[in-house]
């Protein structure tokens, strides 16, 4: 929300200037994102002086040059090469200075510098209209008033000014802001209880002159729709001349961001960023029957907006309609063919209010944004509509001629009353956690338009007015005390009162930092990607289906329309983004809730599932290029290794773990496993398929596990503390010839098998298939690591736990012993 603060002053009067401002309306909750100077020319003619012409000579190399030397203030007259031909001795002129940015009307950007025409040195440049951005005439360069002082920066002989511009970051609830008048009270507000010698006045636009001149070209309104339109008032304005607004109209709605279109349109922007109530012109000729009907059209109507597109409107779009077909979508959108163009003679003039709801849904469906929908969906002031009207209507006559010729309609069947709350000067003060002034608390209220009726006991009735829709409750009120009042006011207490809360084993939150912390030790990245998915991405996935998808009914918009089921494809824009930005080498990680759509239980309300699951994803190469060390890429036991890594942190070995049937549906291999006889952990490479929606040429490794699994793991296990083994362990080499389909997993379980005491770790250091080895035979070179914590072991133990375990390969698995090494 873009707030001028020269139209501010339009409305408050006070000794604040803008960083003052700037400070306040942060203070009171109306956080001022960034300031904005905006120039009236662009670039404000910086390096751009008065300049007088000392000497004009001709150029002796061109005819259609001339040496001219002028003075700028400096030290020295400047030598300047001009091509002007109505360039002469004695002119007060516009010179850019070496140095100097100009951006000229066609749109081109010159910076001038020292240069050399035709073997003669220029130092500057005497400009035209077109070359300073001010006009558009080339016809020559411009003279000045000859009281021009020299030196005298052009900007400030021409009386340019920048502009400040505050940039508000309007929370949903606060759209009573939404426009100059409304953060102009709350200024106003915060003045007069903080400093009100610095407040002069405070006041709304003035319709006290509204007249009507005649009843020549009167429309009737009806409204079927009560419920979507609680008050619809109109007025017709005859004789208008539709032309180009006057500069100073132009100015202020380019200064936030608003585009001039013609008079009568830019004065209903002009007042809905004044008073916050949108407003739509009509062109009256084209109302047939003379009757404005506010009701829905019928299912699958057609109707061409501003942007000339066709759309099909819902029985539940409120419109504006004529006797025979509709107008404007209510407080969305325009039509093509009522829009109020340069031909248009009559206007009639609609200021209304509408249903948030109605507004809201209506913009949804078609995908529709505008001021007006932005400010009716928050809940528009039901009492504001005749001011906005009249308001607009004396400033289309002012700008474009013309009488007002009917009287106002006010369709306003139920008016909209005052809410009132009552609250008590004790919960004020307890809430807010400091005794304030009771006559503090009510100038703070008065001063933001509430009215205030004292009861007995320090209890208040407080009345709120209808602009102020989020104020509903006793709460509400606080906040709007609070914030004019200063947070910073309220004191830090000395002491802090708190109640302790016992939390069960195991903490998730501590388990989530545990496992974040781990990762990020490791070179890993935290990403945090939306809830919120493209459902067509699980079109042709098994695993994650489309009919167990959480689907929103009122999506943010058309790609966003689903609950992920998976973190796969918010991991995989990230490494998409990254990688598009030249950051291919990625270790990331995610938290985050997955949805699914449960299976129906005979009940009509269908029901949804939330689960927290931990994402992980390597991809590009292990570290970067040395010169003393290959790069080598990421592959599955990179992956691998670090998911291991985190699961033993938590006690659980990938190793005893049950394995489960791999997504083939997203890796192309990779390994999946249960933990307590639920999936749990499932990794590998993403396939090609899934890489290729993303547009990744790069491998992507990408590891899922299920949260709840082990938290519930963990939950039964029981922290022992051992003493250190005080003997030293053994270790002994392994090399066995066993069957391809053998696997390192069977042989690391036989082992504990055959040896539970003494054995602590089996590693595997080496696999060899080659034309050296029988048939379908493979060489394994095992490491095994003995120790007894009562004592040290001696060489007849260890020969006989290698013996048992060499027996068992051979019995189990028909494994040949090939050697044994010390």
């Amino acid at each position: 929300m873009k707030i001028s603060y020269s139209w501010l002053k339009d409305y408050i009067c006070a000794d604040a200037s803008a960083e003052e401002v700037n400070k306040i309306l942060t203070a009171i909750g109306l956080e001022v994102e960034s300031v904005e100077e905006v120039e009236s020319v662009k670039g404000g003619l910086h390096g751009v002086v008065v300049g007088h012409v000392l000497t004009c000579e001709q150029h002796p190399d061109a005819d259609k040059l001339r040496v001219t030397t002028v003075d700028v203030g400096g030290e020295q007259p400047l030598q300047i090469v001009c091509g002007a031909p109505n360039v002469a001795v004695g002119q007060k002129v516009a010179v850019a200075t070496i140095g100097a940015t100009l951006f000229f009307a066609n749109g081109d950007e010159v910076k001038i510098k020292k240069s050399k025409l035709r073997g003669v040195e220029s130092y500057g440049m005497i400009c035209a209209e077109d070359e300073l951005g001010i006009g558009d005439s080339h016809a020559g360069i411009m003279t000045l008033d000859a009281n021009a002082k020299v030196g005298q920066p052009l900007a400030d002989f021409l009386e340019l000014k920048s502009e400040t511009v505050f940039e508000i970051g309007l929370t949903p609830n606060r759209i009573d802001a939404a426009s100059h008048v409304g953060v102009a009270r709350d200024l106003a507000a915060y003045l007069s209880v903080h400093c009100p010698e610095k407040l002069k006045r405070f006041s709304y636009p003035s319709v006290e002159n509204f007249k009507v001149d005649n009843t020549s070209n009167t429309c009737s309104v009806k409204v079927e729709n009560t419920e979507a339109c609680p008050r619809y008032c109109g007025v017709t304005i005859s004789g208008v001349t539709v032309k180009d607004s006057p500069e100073w109209l132009q100015k202020r709605l380019s200064v936030v961001g608003l585009r001039p279109i013609n008079n009568v349109v830019d004065v209903t922007n002009y007042v809905l960023h004044e008073l916050g109530q949108p407003l739509h012109a009509f062109d009256a000729d084209k109302i047939e029957g003379k009757t404005v009907v506010v009701k829905t059209c019928p299912e699958g109507t057609t109707f061409r907006t501003l942007d000339e597109v066709e759309r099909k409107l819902s029985a539940q779009d409120l419109m504006i309609c004529s006797v025979e077909k509709p107008m404007c979508i209510a407080g969305v959108f325009g039509g093509t063919d009522s829009g109020v163009t340069n031909s248009a003679r009559n206007i009639f003039l609609e200021s209304a209010c509408f249903s948030p709801v109605w507004v809201r849904k209506t913009a949804k469906r078609h995908a529709l944004s505008t001021d007006a929908s932005f400010r009716y969906e928050r809940g528009a002031d039901p009492n504001i509509p005749l001011t906005a009207l009249k308001r607009a209507a004396m400033l289309i006559k002012e700008l474009g001629g013309g009488s007002i010729s009917s009287e106002v309609v006010d369709v306003y069947p139920q008016a909209v009353a005052r809410k009132n709350i009552a609250l008590t000067f004790d919960y004020i003060c307890t809430s807010i956690g400091k005794a304030i002034d009771h006559s503090v608390i009510e100038k703070i209220l008065t001063a933001l338009e509430f009215e205030v009726t004292r009861g007995e006991g320090g209890s208040i009735t407080v009345s709120v007015p209808t602009y102020r829709v989020d104020v509903t409750r006793p709460c509400d009120v606080l906040e709007e005390i609070l914030r004019i009042y200063g947070y910073n006011n309220v004191e830090i207490p000395q002491h802090v009162h708190a109640s302790l809360n016992h939390i069960g084993k195991p903490d998730n939150e501590q388990m989530v930092s545990t496992a974040a912390t781990l990762l990020s030790s490791r070179g890993f990245n935290e990403i945090m990607c939306l809830s919120q998915t493209n459902a067509r991405r699980y079109d042709e996935l098994h695993t994650c289906p489309p009919d167990k998808l959480a689907l929103l009914q009122n999506p943010n918009s058309a790609e966003l329309n689903a609950m992920r089921q998976t973190l796969l494809f918010g991991g995989l824009e990230a490494v998409a983004y990254n990688i598009n930005r030249r950051q291919s080498d990625l270790k990331l990680y995610e938290f985050g809730n997955v949805y699914c759509k449960l299976a129906p239980t005979g009940s009509v309300t269908e029901r949804f599932s939330e689960e927290l699951r931990l994402g992980v994803f390597v991809t590009g190469a292990l570290h970067k290029k040395s010169w003393n060390e290959p790069q080598a890429l990421s592959n599955f036991f990179t992956l691998k290794q670090h998911v291991e890594l985190l699961l033993q942190r938590f006690g659980v070995n990938l190793h005893a773990l049950q394995s489960a049937e791999l997504p083939i549906d997203i890796f192309t291999d990779g390994a999946a496993y249960k933990l307590g006889g639920r999936n749990f952990l499932s990794m590998g490479a993403v396939s090609k398929k899934l890489r290729d929606m993303f547009d990744i040429k790069q491998e992507v490794y990408f590891a899922e596990l299920r949260w709840p699994p082990l938290l519930g793991f963990v939950a039964k296990q029981k922290i022992a503390c051992t003493e250190l083994p005080k003997y030293p362990e053994v270790n002994r080499d392994l090399a066995l010839l066993v069957d391809k389909g053998v696997t390192f997993a069977q042989l690391r379980g036989a082992a504990y098998k055959a040896e539970k005491k003494l054995l602590r770790s089996v590693g595997l250091f080496d696999v060899y298939e080659g034309d050296k080895l029988p048939d379908g035979k493979k060489s394994y070179a095992l490491s095994f690591t003995l120790q007894d914590s009562e004592r040290t072991l001696t060489d007849s133990d260890i020969e006989r736990i290698m013996g048992n375990l060499a027996r068992a390969f051979e019995k189990e698995f028909g494994a040949q012993v090939r050697g044994a090494e010390m």
